[in-house]
C-alpha cells in the first residue's frame, strides 16, 4: 500500500459467505443455516488458492452465524490461521463496527466473514462506489489509511468463487 507517513494502514478483506441454499427451503432458525455442499466446494477451493500464494492475514473475524462461521474455519484451516467470532458481523455492519473490530483485533491484515447485504453495501460505501455486490463466496480486498471511513479505501480486487473453480 501506499502509506502516507504517520498514518495507519489496513488491508480489509471481505469475505461473504459460501453457498448455503435456498433461505426458504431451510427449516431451522437462520442462524443455523448450514453450507451446502456447493459452498463447502467453494470455501474449500478459495482456501486453497489463497495457501498456495501464502496468503496470511493477521486474523480472521467471522459472524456467529453457522454458515459464515463454517465458511471461515474451511477457508482458516487451509490457512493454518484460528478463527474469532464477533456477534457483531451478524447485525448491521458499517464503517464504525469495522473501525471497532480492525482496533480489537490490531495488525493491519484483517478478514471479516459475514452476509448481505451488509458487505455489499460496505465494500461499496468504502470504496467510494455506488454499488458493488458480492456475491456468495466472494471475497473482496479494500486497502484503507485509518481511520475506517465511507469513501476511504480503494478496491484492489474482487475474487468471485467462479474465479477459481478451476484452481486449488
Amino acid at each position: 500500500m501506499d502509506a502516507r507517513e504517520g498514518e495507519a494502514e489496513l488491508e480489509l478483506y471481505l469475505l461473504r459467505h459460501a453457498h448455503a441454499g435456498d433461505p426458504h427451503a431451510w427449516d431451522g432458525p437462520d442462524s443455523e443455516r448450514p453450507l451446502s455442499p456447493k459452498g463447502r466446494r467453494q470455501a474449500q477451493r478459495l482456501g486453497a488458492f489463497l495457501a498456495e500464494r501464502s496468503f496470511a492475514p493477521d486474523a480472521i473475524v467471522t459472524s456467529p452465524k453457522l454458515r459464515a462461521k463454517q465458511t471461515a474455519e474451511i477457508v482458516a484451516d487451509a490457512l493454518g490461521i484460528a478463527v474469532s467470532v464477533d456477534d457483531r458481523l451478524a447485525g448491521e455492519l458499517d464503517e464504525e463496527v469495522v473501525a471497532a473490530l480492525a482496533e480489537a483485533v490490531g495488525g493491519t491484515s484483517v478478514m471479516l466473514v459475514g452476509h448481505d447485504p451488509d458487505f455489499s453495501d460496505l465494500a461499496a460505501s468504502l470504496s467510494g462506489c455506488e454499488y458493488l455486490p458480492l456475491k456468495k463466496g466472494t471475497l473482496a480486498r479494500i486497502d484503507m489509511t485509518l481511520p475506517v471511513q465511507a469513501g476511504g479505501g480503494i478496491l484492489r480486487w474482487l475474487l468471485p468463487p467462479d474465479a477459481v473453480a478451476g484452481m486449488g
